[in-house]
């Protein structure tokens, strides 16, 4: 026998295993729907972030919650948990069934309803439960279906259709699953980079303590003295400013030429006393006019 469920109703399970599928219709518009499971404690939380259950960690690691491949029928679309109760450890209290929409909130999705087989029965069984979810705000983009809850030495399956419109992040949240800060902010303002030159922080570089009974190390010999020009070359300060390059005759002045400076001179020779009757022969071709 199926149960039609109103919201906040439960019925009791007899099955030792269940499967709670979500199904909807798809269509120009609709947004794709997720199914998801959180594994809370006695005090309404998860004991750590993998009692998660969702597409992007599909399996608890205890085995006993995990999320199967999404399937077409011909009711629609359909995304499924499984979980067996039985064998859930004792500190696990209940177990949260939920749907998040992906692009758009739940008003778009048609004829969502989320229904509950026992997992031990063949393919053609009647479902358990079924429950219509329904939209309640508009802007709902997360909203939890049911949940799996101990009550006594058995599970029972209450009806719930509490929206979120924070999403499957919101809905993480809070039930204490630690979200990365950058991503629940979607990242809409990137870092913007440092021009060069902008004032940034800098970190000094601690100083090394001395080593025990090392001696001390002595100081730096002063550095020697900045080597001349090259031989032959003037000496900076020796030329007056604005003078011309070293070498050039002065402006004014007809010094006679010296030999190459380095180069040894030639010996003074002895000057004769001039021959007052030496005249210099002519030099070069003489040009006679006839």
């Amino acid at each position: 026998m199926t149960h039609a469920m109103l919201k906040g109703s439960n019925v009791p399970l007899d099955a030792a295993a269940v499967r709670a599928v979500l199904c909807w219709t798809p269509g120009p518009g609709v947004p794709d729907v997720d199914a998801s499971a959180l594994l809370l404690g006695t005090d309404g939380r998860v004991r750590s972030d993998e009692d998660f259950v969702f597409y992007n960690q599909p399996r608890h690691p205890s085995g006993l919650v995990r999320r199967l491949p999404k399937k077409r029928v011909a009711e629609g679309l359909t995304d499924t948990v499984e979980a067996d109760l039985s064998a859930l450890d004792a500190s696990v209290d209940q177990v949260v069934l939920a749907a998040s929409s992906d692009g758009d909130t739940f008003d778009r999705v048609r004829d969502l309803r989320i229904l509950l087989y026992d997992a031990g029965a063949g393919s053609g069984a009647e479902p358990l439960a079924v429950f219509e979810v329904k939209a309640e705000t508009g802007e709902e983009t997360a909203i939890i279906c049911g949940e799996l809850y101990r009550r006594g030495d058995g599970w029972k399956f209450r009806a719930v259709g509490q929206g979120y419109p924070t999403g499957l992040i919101g809905l993480a949240t809070a039930f204490g699953i630690s979200v990365d800060e950058e991503e629940a902010a979607g990242s809409d303002s990137p870092a913007q980079p440092t021009a060069a030159g902008d004032d940034q922080e800098t970190q000094a570089v601690p100083s090394l303590p001395p080593v025990p009974g090392a001696p001390p190390v002595p100081p730096a010999p002063p550095a020697p003295p900045a080597p001349g020009p090259a031989y032959g070359y003037p000496q900076p300060d020796a030329a007056p400013a604005g003078g011309p390059a070293y070498g050039y005759p002065q402006p004014g002045s007809a010094p006679a030429p010296q030999p190459a400076y380095g180069y040894p001179q030639p010996a003074a020779a002895a000057a004769p006393a001039p021959d007052p009757n030496f005249r210099l022969p002519p030099m070069g071709p003489q040009f006679v006019r006839t």
